[in-house]
């Protein structure tokens, strides 16, 4: 509803909710010029003239978060951050990996997209033009992320493992393509590696291609996503002010909605095996189960891990959301891991999915997550299928960004072209 004394003009929530962001995202575009508003009364309350929203939104539809805007997706794995920015409306040209499997999946979900097998570290940007016909003035976004093991907690934390250079084949590609903007996904720990050596490298190489860098550290359960997965990401705008990473939409505050929890997120799957494209065999529990089974016709990817009797015996015994300390003392060191025996926590978002070491149980179920599960709490929706065998897929899971983080970054992105595109057409 408009301000009946201002007419024309739109509050903070109508805006926000209009453009699918936190309020404290158009402040922070107020700040930089991107989106103005006007302030009103002695108390300078924010409104936006309804013009200045409805061409943002029309700048969104020709430059911004549609298919006008084309992504590369390098280090691509299954597509987690490709499928975040198709479903904001971006139009994903290709996915370069040097798993085929991985790539079948990416190909299997992301219709007209192009794939390309190669090991980026020793690939020439001119093959993929070569390759695939993707050409420099094709490109208007890129994004990926680099392997992280050498960054990430569960490694060895090497500075000189050869890993870690693989951002800097990220760095050839942007420089060869020029995109309008970049972004660079990675795990937390890149920040602080070598006292911060990898992050400065980072920041001062895109700023010498003439790309303004902001980072942020990301906590998936902030944005909807059922799962405390921390994240980093670098954006890069060519020629542009910097990007605003969008505010979190979940979370304790009462401001905020509440975090998406485990049995929101998965407790309509069911116990055991079922075959690929059966039927649900019960209703949606949550909202967040609603949005997962949209054009869905059934349940894929469920298969369960067949766990020995004595390892159903021992997870029997932790009740909802505990873990080794919850066990007889005798059983407290069968695995020795500060992880081991853990079940998630039905009533929160659940821990970090990894790759399919089994250390994480089902919050109910005497057994780890399906491929499934996982990628419910990865937010992957119910029709992203994956290849290969249940082991294969767990680990392109666990590889993935959120597509739903990637998402909300994506739409805020979107908006952010869109402007700086309005603002050269001045």
């Amino acid at each position: 509803m408009t301000n009946r004394r201002y007419p024309e003009l739109l509050t903070l929530t109508e805006v926000a909710e209009m453009l699918r962001c936190h309020p404290n995202t158009l402040r922070k575009w107020d700040a930089q010029g991107l989106l103005p508003a006007i302030k009103i009364g002695t108390k300078g309350t924010r409104r936006y003239r309804s013009q200045d929203v409805e061409r943002l939104l029309q700048g969104l539809d020709e430059s911004g978060a549609s298919d006008t805007v084309s992504v590369v997706d390098l280090f691509s794995g299954c597509g987690g951050l490709s499928h975040g920015f198709s479903k904001a409306g971006f139009r994903v040209l290709l996915g370069v990996d040097n798993w085929a499997l991985s790539l079948e999946t990416f190909s299997r979900n992301h219709p007209g997209a192009k794939i390309l097998a190669a090991d980026l570290g020793n690939l020439e940007p001119t093959v993929i033009a070569e390759s695939t016909g993707v050409t420099p003035g094709m490109v208007d976004v890129v994004v990926g992320g680099p392997p992280c093991q050498g960054f990430s907690i569960s490694g060895k934390r090497n500075p000189e493992d050869p890993r870690n250079a693989l951002y800097q084949s990220f760095v050839k590609f942007v420089a060869h393509y020029r995109p309008r903007a970049f972004l660079l996904e990675n795990v937390p720990n890149l920040l602080s590696m070598a006292g911060g050596l990898y992050k400065r490298q980072i920041i001062q190489e895109f700023e010498a291609l003439g790309y303004s860098v902001s980072y942020a550290k990301l906590l998936a359960s902030d944005y909807g996503v059922p799962q405390n997965r921390r994240r980093v990401m670098f954006v890069g705008i060519l020629g542009g002010p910097q990007f605003v990473f969008p505010m979190p939409t979940h979370g304790e505050d009462r401001a905020l909605l509440p975090r998406v929890s485990c049995w929101d997120a998965i407790s309509d799957l069911p116990e055991h095996d079922v075959q690929d494209g059966t039927a649900y065999s019960e209703g949606a529990r949550s909202k967040y189960q609603l949005v997962m089974r949209q054009g869905s016709a059934g349940v894929y990817n469920h298969e369960t891990i067949k766990h020995s009797e004595k390892t159903k015996e021992i997870v029997a015994l932790v009740p909802d959301g505990g873990n080794y300390k919850d066990l007889p003392r005798e059983l407290q060191n069968t695995r020795r891991v500060n992880i081991a025996w853990t079940r998630f926590y039905s009533k929160k978002p659940s821990h970090t999915i990894d790759t399919g070491h089994n250390h994480h149980f089902h919050y109910e179920y005497n057994r780890v997550p399906t491929a499934r599960e996982s990628a419910r709490l990865q937010s992957f929706q119910d029709n992203f299928i994956f290849c290969g065998k249940k082991n294969e897929q767990i680990k392109q899971v666990g590889n993935a960004v959120p597509p739903l983080l990637a998402e909300v970054v994506a739409r805020a992105l979107g908006a952010h072209i869109a402007q700086q595109f309005n603002s050269n057409k001045v």
